[in-house]
């Protein structure tokens, strides 16, 4: 009469029944709905990270940013700054040899200078002893004497 189509229908009903009675179906929901949620909160967790990493990346994108523009500016802070010591290194070199140079040719004028009079005073004795001698040898007396004095005054004054 009944054909097993129909047993395995009522014993499906049976069961579904004997789950629904047991409370299976909200098992089953409750079940379902803590993955959810739990999914979801896994996805806010990744996305609130991923927010979090791309900040990160962006700070420090922006601090190697500035910490090269640091670099070049101490680079050229460094160049400018050894332009201006080689400059100055080099005035002040020149300043040194023209000063060295001034002082070598005032000694040498100083030492021309001195040489020069050194030649006159011998000069001015050898011609004071020659003309002592040639008038001591010509002429005697008090004319001798006068003569003498006047031409040692004479020589002296035209020599200095």
């Amino acid at each position: 009469m009944f054909e097993a189509e129909f047993w395995v229908a009522i014993a499906f009903l049976i069961l579904v029944g004997g789950f629904v009675y047991l409370g299976v179906p909200r098992l089953i929901i409750a079940t379902l709905d803590k993955r959810a949620e739990r999914i979801k909160a896994e996805l806010d967790d990744a996305r609130r990270l991923r927010e979090e990493a791309a900040g990160l990346v962006a700070e420090y994108r922006a601090k190697r940013e500035a910490a090269e523009r640091e670099a070049q500016e101490i680079v050229t802070n460094a160049k400018a700054e050894a332009e201006r010591l080689t400059a100055e290194a080099k005035v002040k070199m020149e300043d040194f040899v023209a000063r060295r140079t001034r002082m070598a040719e005032t000694k040498i004028a100083q030492a021309e200078t001195q040489a020069l009079a050194d030649v006159r005073a011998a000069a001015a004795e050898a011609a004071v002893t020659a003309a002592g001698k040639i008038l001591a040898s010509s002429v005697t007396g008090k004319v001798a004497d006068d003569l003498v004095t006047q031409g040692i005054a004479e020589v002296r004054q035209k020599l200095n």
